[in-house]
């Protein structure tokens, strides 16, 4: 079975976002001051092939907490799909 994986990983809430903190910065420089405390993160999409979803999600599961997210600084969440 094939599947898409879609990855959202974001800095943790007690970790200062700098470049977050920018954008919050220049938000208000353009008149846009409704806005406020940008955190800014990375979206990662990737296919996996695994014999079923819960073997999939282990698999995403291990490919962030080993490699996509630096669990110190950062959080993950993902949402996983079938293909046809």
């Amino acid at each position: 079975m094939k599947f898409i994986a879609e990855i959202d990983v974001m800095p943790l809430k007690e970790i200062l976002d700098p470049q977050g903190k920018a954008v919050t910065g220049s938000m208000k420089n353009l008149g846009l001051e409704n806005i406020q405390n940008v955190r800014i993160g990375k979206h990662i999409t990737l296919e996996i092939v695994a014999t079923n979803e819960h073997d999939a999600k282990e698999k995403i599961d291990q490919a962030c907490k080993k490699l996509l997210a630096n669990l110190i600084m950062e959080s993950y969440v993902f949402n996983l799909k079938m293909v046809s």
